[in-house]
């Protein structure tokens, strides 16, 4: 189904995605999978992804189905300087 990608720093959502490719910074996403060595995302794909410079802090991403729909996620974070 459709992933939603959601970045919460305490109980504040701050950042959400679907589909990596609509995201205003997709060439970014782009060029950064490559420079970490990561799998492509392929274009037009339902995958969602974000790019974002985070304060040092704790943060939670939540992996949750739009439309209430149910599935199997894999989630990859990379630290990118």
């Amino acid at each position: 189904a459709q992933p939603v990608l959601t970045l919460f720093a305490g109980d504040e959502a701050f950042q959400s995605n679907t589909r990596w490719n609509s995201a205003p910074n997709a060439a970014e996403i782009r060029a950064a999978t490559a420079r970490v060595g990561s799998f492509a995302l392929a274009e037009g794909s339902a995958d969602s992804a974000l790019l974002v410079s985070l304060s040092p802090g704790a943060y939670t991403l939540q992996i949750s189905g739009a439309n209430n729909t149910a599935g199997v996620a894999l989630v990859e974070v990379y630290e990118i300087r």
